[in-house]
């Protein structure tokens, strides 16, 4: 589905923003890396900063709210850096994510969400619960 010209729009602006807030507020960064400097240059060394700067940004700010634009009139609520939710696990959920993650990273089974999603909230309530630290959701 194409996005409306509307998100294109705000799209457009939100880029727009960012490079320009970070083309106006970015301050040059001290030779942290003389070899490369003198192996490559200084202008190539200032133009591979502010590449690396503009991905930064990208990542952090410009992709969230992108995701954003897009996914709002498509649900009843969209939102970046969600902090609202369950900040405990138990112990028999936690050892079950563990233990798919390890499986699948060593091809010892396939992916199958609904699969391991039941699986996981099986366990869910069961046994002991911890607190885990709360992540940024973006």
């Amino acid at each position: 589905m194409p996005l409306s010209k509307q998100q294109t729009s705000e799209i457009t602006e939100l880029l727009t923003l960012k490079i320009r807030r970070k083309l106006t507020e970015r301050k040059a960064e001290p030779n942290v890396m003389p070899f490369h400097t003198r192996l490559l240059g200084r202008d190539r060394m200032a133009l591979f900063s502010f590449i690396q700067s503009i991905n930064t940004t990208l990542g952090q700010d410009v992709f969230e709210d992108t995701a954003v634009i897009i996914a709002r009139p498509h649900f009843q609520q969209a939102a970046s850096q969600y902090k609202q939710f369950n900040d405990t696990i138990s112990k028999e959920a936690q050892r079950l994510i563990q233990s798919l993650m390890d499986d699948l990273a060593t091809a010892r089974i396939t992916p199958d969400k609904a699969a391991e999603t039941k699986r996981i909230l099986a366990v869910a309530q069961s046994g002991a619960m911890q607190k885990v630290k709360r992540p940024r959701i973006g």
